[in-house]
């Protein structure tokens, strides 16, 4: 039986730290970092996310500042929003909450954010340092979870095989990076691989984010594997659940996350840190 891995508990202790963190560049420079939130249109599950954003700022001490704007701005206004955005000095991180209208090219608006900025990690700035394994930039938050997820379960990813589940540039691609950083040996996979089943079967660490409901058979797992499930998917009862057959997988993980309280938890929890971490490196650049 598997050690269920909980995100809730992990992104708790996180943030803990970051309050104190948070609280000690108050007392010794009267920072408040700040991190600006764009919402374009009225999305119900954007939302409650930003909700949930707003709620976890509160909580460390970060300020939040929202700007909801219809669904009807122009690109070019939204630019405008962005780069006002870029100039204020109270603003720390900058968030822009996926997806935009058709008629937006997302790509032009994230490229517009500062990359001192960009707590996403999505600028191609940002993208290019973590793929050169060097400077310090901003890591994608998920991908950035995921990792203390392992941390967690004293799972050291150096010199194990490591199969990433799914090629995105928010979560597949860069936790893949991260985990060769660490000394992994990463292999990836995705739609096209011709045998799933194979590549997953010697995982000793697996990371799923394919987007498809129990995608992941659970016998494929191998023994004593640590799980890492990035997917949430409604069912047609309603329920949630992963990517990975959980019911089955976590009789022969060592280690798994469930869905809902496992990755999810951690994405929140990362986006306060690289927000805390931007505000510190603003006063580094001012000096």
């Amino acid at each position: 039986m598997a050690v269920i891995i909980d995100g809730k508990a992990v992104a708790k202790e996180v943030q803990q730290q970051i309050k104190e963190k948070v609280e000690g560049l108050e007392r010794r420079w009267g920072m408040m970092p700040g991190l600006a939130v764009v919402l374009v249109g009225d999305d119900p599950a954007s939302h409650i996310y930003i909700r949930n954003k707003e709620k976890a700022c509160k909580e460390v001490g970060i300020k939040s500042f929202h700007h909801f704007l219809p669904a009807t701005i122009s690109e070019r206004d939204l630019l405008a929003v962005v780069h006002q955005l870029n100039k204020d000095k109270n603003v720390h991180g900058i968030l822009v909450q996926l997806p935009l209208p058709p008629h937006i090219r997302a790509e032009r608006i994230l490229e517009a954010v500062s990359p001192h900025k960009d707590i996403d990690g999505f600028h191609p700035v940002n993208q290019g340092m973590l793929a050169l394994g060097g400077g310090d930039g901003f890591r994608p938050c998920t991908p950035l979870g995921i990792m203390k997820l392992l941390e967690s379960v004293d799972c050291d990813p150096k010199g194990k095989n490591a199969v990433v589940v799914g090629r995105s540039n928010i979560v597949g691609k860069p936790v893949s990076l991260l985990l060769l950083e660490k000394h992994a040996t990463v292999t990836i996979c995705h739609s096209r691989t011709a045998s799933l089943r194979d590549e997953v079967g010697r995982a000793d660490i697996l990371v799923v984010a394919i987007g498809k409901a129990r995608m992941v058979r659970g016998d494929w797992v191998k023994l004593g594997a640590v799980v890492i499930d990035v997917g949430v998917n409604r069912l047609p009862n309603g329920k949630l659940c992963g990517d990975v057959e959980f019911e089955i997988a976590k009789d022969r993980a060592s280690a798994i996350t469930p869905v809902p309280g496992g990755v999810g938890p951690m994405t929140i929890s990362m986006l306060l840190h690289n927000t805390y971490k931007a505000a510190k490196d603003s006063l580094q650049r001012e000096r």
